[in-house]
Protein backbone atom coordinates (compact mmCIF):
# COMPACT_ATOMS: atom_id res chain seq x y z
CA UNK A 1 0.00 0.00 0.00
CA UNK A 2 3.11 2.29 1.42
CA UNK A 3 5.03 2.05 -2.32
CA UNK A 4 1.96 2.02 -4.65
CA UNK A 5 0.74 5.52 -2.76
CA UNK A 6 4.39 6.97 -3.55
CA UNK A 7 4.48 5.76 -6.94
CA UNK A 8 1.01 7.51 -7.97
CA UNK A 9 2.62 11.03 -5.85
CA UNK A 10 5.94 10.44 -8.19
CA UNK A 11 3.47 10.24 -11.20
CA UNK A 12 1.40 13.44 -10.36
CA UNK A 13 5.02 15.46 -9.77
CA UNK A 14 6.53 14.19 -13.05
CA UNK A 15 3.47 14.98 -14.97
CA UNK A 16 3.37 18.16 -13.44
CA UNK A 17 7.04 19.27 -13.92
CA UNK A 18 6.35 18.33 -17.83
CA UNK A 19 3.30 20.57 -17.74
CA UNK A 20 5.58 23.10 -16.35
CA UNK A 21 8.35 22.63 -18.86
CA UNK A 22 6.34 23.40 -22.14
CA UNK A 23 4.64 26.10 -20.59
CA UNK A 24 8.10 27.31 -19.96
CA UNK A 25 9.87 26.63 -22.90
CA UNK A 26 9.64 29.89 -25.27
CA UNK A 27 9.19 27.63 -28.50
CA UNK A 28 6.64 25.30 -26.89
CA UNK A 29 4.35 27.93 -24.90
CA UNK A 30 0.92 28.27 -26.72
CA UNK A 31 0.13 31.75 -27.17
CA UNK A 32 -3.44 32.31 -26.46
CA UNK A 33 -5.40 34.14 -29.41
CA UNK A 34 -6.26 38.05 -28.63
CA UNK A 35 -9.32 39.09 -30.09
CA UNK A 36 -10.04 42.07 -31.19
CA UNK A 37 -13.54 44.00 -30.14
CA UNK A 38 -14.57 43.68 -33.84
CA UNK A 39 -13.64 39.91 -34.03
CA UNK A 40 -15.52 39.27 -30.50
CA UNK A 41 -18.56 41.08 -32.31
CA UNK A 42 -18.57 39.10 -35.17
CA UNK A 43 -18.70 35.85 -33.16
CA UNK A 44 -20.94 37.12 -31.23
CA UNK A 45 -23.14 37.93 -34.25
CA UNK A 46 -22.60 34.69 -35.97
CA UNK A 47 -23.78 32.67 -32.44
CA UNK A 48 -27.18 34.35 -32.60
CA UNK A 49 -27.47 33.75 -36.03
CA UNK A 50 -27.04 30.27 -35.52
CA UNK A 51 -29.16 30.13 -32.67
CA UNK A 52 -32.05 32.01 -34.79
CA UNK A 53 -31.85 29.77 -37.90
CA UNK A 54 -31.83 26.83 -35.00
CA UNK A 55 -35.11 28.43 -33.72
CA UNK A 56 -36.57 28.41 -37.28
CA UNK A 57 -36.06 24.84 -38.48
CA UNK A 58 -37.54 23.59 -34.88
CA UNK A 59 -40.14 26.10 -35.77
CA UNK A 60 -40.56 24.48 -39.09
CA UNK A 61 -40.91 20.89 -37.79
CA UNK A 62 -43.25 22.16 -34.92
CA UNK A 63 -45.56 23.60 -37.90
CA UNK A 64 -45.41 20.74 -39.79
CA UNK A 65 -46.33 18.14 -36.92
CA UNK A 66 -49.70 20.80 -36.54
CA UNK A 67 -50.97 19.49 -39.94
CA UNK A 68 -51.17 16.01 -38.75
CA UNK A 69 -52.41 17.08 -35.81
CA UNK A 70 -54.72 18.95 -37.63
CA UNK A 71 -56.01 15.42 -39.67
CA UNK A 72 -56.46 13.63 -36.03
CA UNK A 73 -58.61 16.65 -34.47
CA UNK A 74 -60.77 16.75 -37.79
CA UNK A 75 -60.70 12.54 -38.14
CA UNK A 76 -62.34 12.15 -34.77
CA UNK A 77 -65.09 14.61 -35.42
CA UNK A 78 -66.59 12.57 -38.42
CA UNK A 79 -68.28 9.33 -38.88
CA UNK A 80 -65.81 6.50 -38.72
CA UNK A 81 -66.64 5.52 -42.83
CA UNK A 82 -64.98 9.13 -43.72
CA UNK A 83 -62.27 9.70 -41.34
CA UNK A 84 -59.38 8.43 -44.12
CA UNK A 85 -61.10 11.18 -46.33
CA UNK A 86 -60.72 13.52 -43.75
CA UNK A 87 -57.39 12.74 -42.80
CA UNK A 88 -56.49 12.90 -46.06
CA UNK A 89 -57.51 16.68 -47.13
CA UNK A 90 -54.84 17.64 -44.55
CA UNK A 91 -52.48 15.54 -45.73
CA UNK A 92 -52.85 16.12 -48.91
CA UNK A 93 -51.62 19.74 -48.76
CA UNK A 94 -48.42 18.51 -47.32
CA UNK A 95 -47.34 16.90 -50.47
CA UNK A 96 -49.16 19.41 -52.61
CA UNK A 97 -48.26 22.75 -50.90
CA UNK A 98 -44.80 21.24 -49.78
CA UNK A 99 -43.88 20.98 -53.70
CA UNK A 100 -45.50 24.35 -54.83
CA UNK A 101 -43.34 26.41 -52.40
CA UNK A 102 -40.69 25.38 -54.05
CA UNK A 103 -41.37 25.95 -57.36
CA UNK A 104 -43.06 29.27 -57.09
CA UNK A 105 -44.96 30.07 -53.52
CA UNK A 106 -42.45 31.61 -51.76
CA UNK A 107 -40.74 33.85 -54.90
CA UNK A 108 -44.23 34.92 -55.34
CA UNK A 109 -44.69 35.29 -51.07
CA UNK A 110 -41.78 37.07 -50.32
CA UNK A 111 -39.52 38.26 -53.28
CA UNK A 112 -39.70 41.67 -54.33
CA UNK A 113 -38.09 42.20 -57.78
CA UNK A 114 -42.00 42.94 -58.94
CA UNK A 115 -41.90 45.82 -56.58
CA UNK A 116 -45.92 45.08 -56.42
CA UNK A 117 -47.47 45.34 -52.99
CA UNK A 118 -49.93 42.79 -54.09
CA UNK A 119 -47.24 39.78 -54.91
CA UNK A 120 -44.00 39.07 -55.05
CA UNK A 121 -41.54 38.43 -58.21
CA UNK A 122 -40.30 35.05 -60.11
CA UNK A 123 -36.06 35.68 -58.96
CA UNK A 124 -36.40 32.98 -56.49
CA UNK A 125 -38.30 30.64 -58.08
CA UNK A 126 -36.84 27.02 -57.57
CA UNK A 127 -35.68 28.89 -54.41
CA UNK A 128 -33.17 30.38 -56.90
CA UNK A 129 -31.07 32.53 -55.39
CA UNK A 130 -32.45 31.89 -51.88
CA UNK A 131 -29.52 32.07 -49.27
CA UNK A 132 -26.86 31.77 -51.61
CA UNK A 133 -25.23 28.14 -52.61
CA UNK A 134 -25.65 26.54 -48.95
CA UNK A 135 -28.47 28.59 -48.05
CA UNK A 136 -26.64 30.32 -45.27
CA UNK A 137 -27.13 34.09 -46.17
CA UNK A 138 -29.36 35.76 -43.90
CA UNK A 139 -32.55 36.87 -45.32
CA UNK A 140 -33.31 39.94 -46.23
CA UNK A 141 -29.82 41.09 -46.29
CA UNK A 142 -28.97 45.13 -46.17
CA UNK A 143 -32.49 45.38 -46.06
CA UNK A 144 -34.41 47.73 -42.93
CA UNK A 145 -36.05 44.68 -41.83
CA UNK A 146 -33.07 43.01 -41.02
CA UNK A 147 -33.27 41.99 -37.32
CA UNK A 148 -32.14 38.46 -37.28
CA UNK A 149 -28.92 36.71 -38.75
CA UNK A 150 -31.45 33.53 -39.62
CA UNK A 151 -30.53 31.97 -42.58
CA UNK A 152 -33.21 32.70 -46.04
CA UNK A 153 -33.30 29.35 -46.18
CA UNK A 154 -34.66 28.25 -43.04
CA UNK A 155 -36.81 31.38 -43.30
CA UNK A 156 -38.43 29.94 -46.46
CA UNK A 157 -38.81 26.79 -45.13
CA UNK A 158 -41.08 27.76 -41.99
CA UNK A 159 -43.02 29.96 -44.06
CA UNK A 160 -44.00 26.91 -46.50
CA UNK A 161 -45.20 24.94 -43.15
CA UNK A 162 -47.72 27.99 -42.82
CA UNK A 163 -48.45 27.70 -46.51
CA UNK A 164 -48.93 23.94 -46.27
CA UNK A 165 -51.75 24.24 -42.82
CA UNK A 166 -54.01 27.12 -43.94
CA UNK A 167 -55.71 25.22 -47.31
CA UNK A 168 -56.61 22.07 -45.23
CA UNK A 169 -57.84 24.50 -42.60
CA UNK A 170 -60.39 24.35 -44.89
CA UNK A 171 -61.05 21.48 -45.33
CA UNK A 172 -62.70 20.66 -41.87
CA UNK A 173 -65.87 22.94 -43.45
CA UNK A 174 -66.53 20.55 -46.13
CA UNK A 175 -66.10 17.52 -44.77
CA UNK A 176 -68.17 13.90 -45.63
CA UNK A 177 -69.21 15.51 -49.18
CA UNK A 178 -66.68 16.88 -51.48
CA UNK A 179 -64.94 14.94 -54.32
CA UNK A 180 -61.29 14.33 -53.71
CA UNK A 181 -60.51 15.14 -56.70
CA UNK A 182 -61.82 18.51 -56.72
CA UNK A 183 -60.46 19.40 -53.37
CA UNK A 184 -56.91 18.33 -54.76
CA UNK A 185 -57.53 20.97 -57.89
CA UNK A 186 -59.16 23.42 -55.00
CA UNK A 187 -56.12 23.20 -52.69
CA UNK A 188 -54.06 23.85 -55.69
CA UNK A 189 -55.64 27.22 -56.72
CA UNK A 190 -56.41 28.38 -53.44
CA UNK A 191 -53.03 28.02 -51.95
CA UNK A 192 -51.42 29.71 -55.29
CA UNK A 193 -54.67 32.44 -56.01
CA UNK A 194 -55.44 33.51 -52.06
CA UNK A 195 -52.62 32.63 -49.81
CA UNK A 196 -49.41 33.90 -51.91
CA UNK A 197 -51.07 37.11 -52.03
CA UNK A 198 -51.83 37.69 -48.44
CA UNK A 199 -48.33 36.66 -47.42
CA UNK A 200 -47.29 39.18 -49.42
CA UNK A 201 -49.56 41.77 -48.57
CA UNK A 202 -48.79 40.92 -44.53
CA UNK A 203 -45.73 40.06 -44.78
CA UNK A 204 -43.88 40.87 -47.68
CA UNK A 205 -41.29 43.70 -46.94
CA UNK A 206 -43.35 46.07 -49.52
CA UNK A 207 -46.83 44.61 -48.72
CA UNK A 208 -50.33 46.68 -48.58
CA UNK A 209 -51.79 45.15 -45.67
CA UNK A 210 -48.28 45.74 -43.89
CA UNK A 211 -46.54 48.92 -45.64
CA UNK A 212 -49.44 50.94 -45.98
CA UNK A 213 -52.25 50.35 -43.81
CA UNK A 214 -50.11 49.28 -40.73
CA UNK A 215 -51.69 46.50 -39.26
CA UNK A 216 -50.03 43.85 -37.48
CA UNK A 217 -49.99 40.41 -37.64
CA UNK A 218 -47.48 38.57 -35.91
CA UNK A 219 -47.94 34.81 -37.07
CA UNK A 220 -51.21 34.41 -39.20
CA UNK A 221 -54.16 36.24 -37.45
CA UNK A 222 -55.06 37.56 -41.37
CA UNK A 223 -53.19 34.96 -43.78
CA UNK A 224 -54.03 31.95 -42.05
CA UNK A 225 -56.59 32.00 -39.72
CA UNK A 226 -59.60 34.57 -41.23
CA UNK A 227 -58.32 33.97 -44.70
CA UNK A 228 -59.01 30.04 -44.18
CA UNK A 229 -62.10 31.07 -41.89
CA UNK A 230 -63.48 32.90 -45.05
CA UNK A 231 -62.80 30.51 -47.28
CA UNK A 232 -64.41 27.58 -45.55
CA UNK A 233 -67.24 30.04 -45.51
CA UNK A 234 -67.78 30.24 -48.81
CA UNK A 235 -66.93 27.02 -49.71
CA UNK A 236 -70.02 26.12 -47.56
CA UNK A 237 -72.47 28.60 -49.48
CA UNK A 238 -70.66 26.72 -53.14
CA UNK A 239 -70.71 23.17 -51.94
CA UNK A 240 -73.73 23.15 -50.27
CA UNK A 241 -74.76 21.04 -46.81
CA UNK A 242 -74.36 17.83 -46.31
CA UNK A 243 -77.18 15.33 -47.36
CA UNK A 244 -77.68 14.45 -43.81
CA UNK A 245 -77.73 17.92 -42.48
CA UNK A 246 -79.09 18.84 -40.29
CA UNK A 247 -81.17 16.11 -39.06
CA UNK A 248 -79.39 12.78 -38.96
CA UNK A 249 -75.51 14.02 -37.94
CA UNK A 250 -73.88 11.79 -35.76
CA UNK A 251 -71.58 12.61 -32.89
CA UNK A 252 -67.87 12.49 -32.84
CA UNK A 253 -66.71 8.67 -33.81
CA UNK A 254 -63.60 9.28 -31.94
CA UNK A 255 -63.14 12.08 -28.93
CA UNK A 256 -59.73 10.59 -28.32
CA UNK A 257 -58.48 11.44 -31.37
CA UNK A 258 -59.73 15.35 -31.06
CA UNK A 259 -58.15 15.25 -27.90
CA UNK A 260 -54.88 13.96 -29.40
CA UNK A 261 -55.11 16.23 -32.20
CA UNK A 262 -55.82 19.40 -30.32
CA UNK A 263 -52.74 18.37 -28.25
CA UNK A 264 -50.46 18.11 -31.00
CA UNK A 265 -51.63 21.52 -32.34
CA UNK A 266 -50.80 22.92 -29.02
CA UNK A 267 -47.58 21.69 -29.24
CA UNK A 268 -46.77 22.60 -32.75
CA UNK A 269 -48.20 26.43 -32.01
CA UNK A 270 -45.31 27.17 -30.16
CA UNK A 271 -43.37 26.73 -33.28
CA UNK A 272 -46.39 28.79 -35.20
CA UNK A 273 -45.79 31.93 -32.67
CA UNK A 274 -42.87 31.37 -31.04
CA UNK A 275 -40.80 31.01 -34.21
CA UNK A 276 -42.26 33.80 -35.51
CA UNK A 277 -40.19 35.60 -33.06
CA UNK A 278 -37.34 35.28 -35.48
CA UNK A 279 -34.91 35.69 -32.42
CA UNK A 280 -34.16 32.80 -30.36
CA UNK A 281 -33.58 34.91 -27.18
CA UNK A 282 -37.39 36.68 -27.03
CA UNK A 283 -38.76 33.32 -28.49
CA UNK A 284 -39.84 32.27 -24.83
CA UNK A 285 -42.23 35.38 -24.74
CA UNK A 286 -44.33 34.24 -27.49
CA UNK A 287 -44.17 31.28 -26.11
CA UNK A 288 -45.75 32.37 -22.66
CA UNK A 289 -48.65 34.48 -24.00
CA UNK A 290 -49.79 31.64 -26.72
CA UNK A 291 -49.63 28.88 -23.30
CA UNK A 292 -51.73 31.76 -21.38
CA UNK A 293 -54.42 32.52 -24.03
CA UNK A 294 -54.84 28.66 -24.54
CA UNK A 295 -55.46 27.39 -21.27
CA UNK A 296 -57.67 30.30 -20.56
CA UNK A 297 -59.60 29.97 -23.39
CA UNK A 298 -59.96 26.23 -22.79
CA UNK A 299 -61.33 26.91 -18.91
CA UNK A 300 -63.41 29.75 -20.43
CA UNK A 301 -64.87 27.49 -22.70
CA UNK A 302 -65.56 24.78 -20.17
CA UNK A 303 -67.18 27.51 -18.15
CA UNK A 304 -69.71 28.18 -20.30
CA UNK A 305 -70.42 24.48 -21.25
CA UNK A 306 -71.32 24.23 -17.70
CA UNK A 307 -73.39 27.31 -17.47
CA UNK A 308 -75.00 26.25 -20.83
CA UNK A 309 -75.30 22.17 -20.55
CA UNK A 310 -75.16 21.77 -16.89
CA UNK A 311 -71.22 19.79 -17.77
CA UNK A 312 -68.25 20.17 -19.42
CA UNK A 313 -66.98 18.17 -22.07
CA UNK A 314 -63.72 16.66 -23.79
CA UNK A 315 -64.61 17.82 -27.50
CA UNK A 316 -65.13 21.57 -25.58
CA UNK A 317 -61.56 21.95 -24.06
CA UNK A 318 -59.87 21.23 -27.49
CA UNK A 319 -62.45 23.33 -28.79
CA UNK A 320 -61.63 26.19 -26.52
CA UNK A 321 -57.91 25.32 -26.55
CA UNK A 322 -57.89 25.63 -30.36
CA UNK A 323 -59.72 28.64 -29.93
CA UNK A 324 -57.59 30.33 -27.63
CA UNK A 325 -54.56 29.62 -30.14
CA UNK A 326 -56.11 31.34 -33.11
CA UNK A 327 -56.85 34.21 -31.00
CA UNK A 328 -53.74 34.59 -29.68
CA UNK A 329 -52.25 34.10 -33.15
CA UNK A 330 -51.79 37.94 -34.51
CA UNK A 331 -50.45 39.35 -31.19
CA UNK A 332 -48.36 36.72 -29.13
CA UNK A 333 -45.10 38.89 -29.94
CA UNK A 334 -46.90 42.90 -29.71
CA UNK A 335 -48.33 42.45 -26.07
CA UNK A 336 -47.75 42.27 -22.58
CA UNK A 337 -48.29 38.55 -21.09
CA UNK A 338 -51.33 39.42 -19.11
CA UNK A 339 -53.09 40.88 -22.02
CA UNK A 340 -53.03 37.11 -23.16
CA UNK A 341 -55.72 36.10 -20.66
CA UNK A 342 -58.40 38.47 -21.97
CA UNK A 343 -57.57 37.47 -25.43
CA UNK A 344 -58.14 33.97 -24.54
CA UNK A 345 -61.28 35.02 -22.94
CA UNK A 346 -62.86 37.13 -25.55
CA UNK A 347 -62.07 34.69 -28.08
CA UNK A 348 -63.47 31.63 -26.38
CA UNK A 349 -66.83 33.57 -25.45
CA UNK A 350 -67.34 34.50 -29.05
CA UNK A 351 -66.37 31.50 -30.33
CA UNK A 352 -68.44 29.64 -28.37
CA UNK A 353 -71.63 31.66 -28.98
CA UNK A 354 -71.21 31.46 -32.65
CA UNK A 355 -70.90 27.67 -32.72
CA UNK A 356 -73.11 26.67 -30.13
CA UNK A 357 -76.25 29.70 -30.91
CA UNK A 358 -75.55 31.37 -33.91
CA UNK A 359 -74.45 28.53 -36.13
CA UNK A 360 -77.35 26.57 -35.88
CA UNK A 361 -79.92 29.53 -36.28
CA UNK A 362 -78.60 30.22 -39.57
CA UNK A 363 -78.10 26.61 -40.78
CA UNK A 364 -74.78 27.01 -41.62
CA UNK A 365 -72.81 23.30 -42.54
CA UNK A 366 -69.74 23.68 -41.28
CA UNK A 367 -69.42 20.58 -40.06
CA UNK A 368 -66.38 20.86 -38.06
CA UNK A 369 -66.05 25.03 -37.34
CA UNK A 370 -63.51 26.22 -39.73
CA UNK A 371 -65.57 29.02 -40.09
CA UNK A 372 -66.58 29.37 -36.31
CA UNK A 373 -63.37 29.03 -34.28
CA UNK A 374 -60.65 30.15 -37.46
CA UNK A 375 -62.35 33.00 -39.04
CA UNK A 376 -64.38 34.00 -36.02
CA UNK A 377 -61.34 33.37 -33.85
CA UNK A 378 -59.30 35.30 -35.96
CA UNK A 379 -61.34 38.23 -36.32
CA UNK A 380 -61.57 38.81 -32.83
CA UNK A 381 -58.02 38.20 -32.13
CA UNK A 382 -56.38 40.50 -35.23
CA UNK A 383 -59.32 43.28 -33.40
CA UNK A 384 -57.80 42.77 -29.83
CA UNK A 385 -54.03 43.03 -30.96
CA UNK A 386 -54.70 46.66 -32.01
CA UNK A 387 -56.34 47.19 -28.23
CA UNK A 388 -53.75 45.54 -26.17
CA UNK A 389 -50.34 45.83 -28.72
CA UNK A 390 -48.13 48.24 -27.31
CA UNK A 391 -45.04 49.68 -29.12
CA UNK A 392 -42.76 49.12 -26.85
CA UNK A 393 -43.08 45.42 -28.20
CA UNK A 394 -41.90 46.98 -32.01
CA UNK A 395 -38.50 47.66 -32.74
CA UNK A 396 -38.93 50.68 -34.74
CA UNK A 397 -36.76 49.51 -37.44
CA UNK A 398 -37.93 46.74 -38.51
CA UNK A 399 -41.75 47.59 -38.10
CA UNK A 400 -41.65 51.86 -38.72
CA UNK A 401 -45.64 51.71 -40.61
CA UNK A 402 -46.92 50.07 -37.71
CA UNK A 403 -45.06 51.62 -35.19
CA UNK A 404 -46.44 55.14 -35.98
CA UNK A 405 -49.81 53.62 -36.39
CA UNK A 406 -49.64 52.31 -32.79
CA UNK A 407 -48.05 55.49 -31.53
CA UNK A 408 -51.44 57.34 -32.28
CA UNK A 409 -52.85 55.35 -30.01
CA UNK A 410 -55.52 52.28 -29.45
CA UNK A 411 -57.76 53.79 -31.49
CA UNK A 412 -55.31 54.50 -34.45
CA UNK A 413 -54.47 50.58 -34.44
CA UNK A 414 -57.66 49.19 -33.73
CA UNK A 415 -59.03 50.94 -37.11
CA UNK A 416 -55.88 50.10 -39.12
CA UNK A 417 -56.75 46.01 -37.54
CA UNK A 418 -60.24 46.25 -38.64
CA UNK A 419 -59.22 47.82 -42.40
CA UNK A 420 -57.12 44.68 -41.97
CA UNK A 421 -60.16 42.20 -41.16
CA UNK A 422 -62.32 43.50 -43.92
CA UNK A 423 -59.85 43.41 -47.00
CA UNK A 424 -59.16 39.92 -46.08
CA UNK A 425 -62.93 38.98 -45.87
CA UNK A 426 -63.22 40.73 -49.37
CA UNK A 427 -60.13 39.21 -50.85
CA UNK A 428 -60.33 35.97 -49.71
CA UNK A 429 -64.40 35.79 -49.94
CA UNK A 430 -64.67 36.94 -54.03
CA UNK A 431 -61.31 34.52 -54.93
CA UNK A 432 -63.03 31.41 -52.98
CA UNK A 433 -66.53 32.12 -55.37
CA UNK A 434 -64.13 32.28 -58.41
CA UNK A 435 -62.75 29.38 -57.80
CA UNK A 436 -65.52 27.05 -56.53
CA UNK A 437 -67.53 28.56 -59.58
CA UNK A 438 -64.96 27.54 -62.60
CA UNK A 439 -64.28 23.83 -60.57
CA UNK A 440 -67.99 23.34 -60.73
CA UNK A 441 -68.05 24.11 -64.43
CA UNK A 442 -65.11 21.45 -65.26
CA UNK A 443 -65.73 19.01 -62.73
CA UNK A 444 -68.13 17.58 -60.13
CA UNK A 445 -67.34 18.71 -57.16
CA UNK A 446 -69.77 16.45 -55.21
CA UNK A 447 -69.53 12.94 -53.96
CA UNK A 448 -72.61 11.63 -55.13
CA UNK A 449 -75.37 10.79 -52.79
CA UNK A 450 -74.87 7.20 -52.54
CA UNK A 451 -71.35 7.10 -51.85
CA UNK A 452 -71.95 10.30 -49.20
CA UNK A 453 -74.31 8.18 -47.40
CA UNK A 454 -72.05 5.14 -47.58
CA UNK A 455 -69.08 6.74 -46.68
CA UNK A 456 -66.03 8.10 -48.25
CA UNK A 457 -63.17 6.07 -47.16
CA UNK A 458 -64.02 2.87 -49.46
CA UNK A 459 -66.10 4.90 -52.34
CA UNK A 460 -63.00 7.35 -52.99
CA UNK A 461 -59.57 5.63 -51.78
CA UNK A 462 -61.09 2.01 -51.39
CA UNK A 463 -59.75 1.77 -47.42
CA UNK A 464 -61.28 1.24 -44.71
CA UNK A 465 -60.00 3.04 -41.13
CA UNK A 466 -61.13 0.01 -39.37
CA UNK A 467 -61.22 -3.67 -40.45
CA UNK A 468 -64.42 -5.06 -41.21
CA UNK A 469 -65.70 -7.54 -43.69
CA UNK A 470 -67.89 -5.87 -46.97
Amino acid sequence: MFDKRWRTLGLTAALAGISAFLLAHPTLAATAPQLTLEQLNSNVTAAKAGTDTLLLLIGSALVLLMTPGLAFFYGGFGRAQNVLNIMMMSFLMMGLVGMTWVIYGYSLAFDTSLGSPFIGGFSNLFFNGVGGKFGIDPVWAGDELMISGMSASSFALFQGMFAIITPALISGALVERVNFKAWFWFGLLWSTLVYIPMAHMVWGSNGFIYGQIGALDFAGGTVVHIASGVGALVSVAMIGPRRVFPNRLSPPHNVPFILLGAGLLWFGWFGFNGASYFAAQGAGFAFLTTNTAAATAMLTWLLLEQIDLGKPTAVGAATGAVAGLVGITPSAGFIPVWAALPIGALTALVCFLFVAKVKSRIRLDDSLDAFGVHGVGGTVGAILTGIFAQKDFLVEKAFPTQFKVISQGPLAMTWAQIQAVLITYLFVGIATFVIWTILKSVMRVRATEEQELEGLDFALHGEDAYSKER
